[in-house]
């Protein structure tokens, strides 16, 4: 699994984002076979805006966004909704075997 993550108009010494964001990866460890790309954009303009891409070795490509006043938050709503997504499409792949 290939994982990018992009910070726009954040400081680049801002490696909390990034070690966040990782921490918060752990959790999809047990769809990693499944993942071949991962990536992520966090951009602060107004709001934080939390963005994640994931490509899927099926060819599938989901697509997800967040946006809150506070960084943490963000990636938080936008982890809960990608576990989400992940476990959807898991799900569909089993029926279909």
């Amino acid at each position: 699994m290939n994982v990018e993550i992009k910070l726009v108009h954040l400081p680049r010494s801002t490696t909390d984002a990034r070690e966040y964001i990782e921490k918060k990866i752990a959790r999809l460890r047990n769809a990693e076979n499944m993942i071949v790309d991962l990536l992520f954009t966090i951009t602060k303009g107004k709001n934080f805006s939390a963005e994640a891409r994931v490509n899927f070795r099926w060819g599938l490509s989901i697509h997800v966004k967040e946006e809150d006043f506070e960084l943490a938050p963000a990636i938080d709503k936008l982890m809960d909704k990608l576990d989400a997504k992940i476990i959807k499409e898991k799900e569909k792949v089993k029926e279909k075997r």
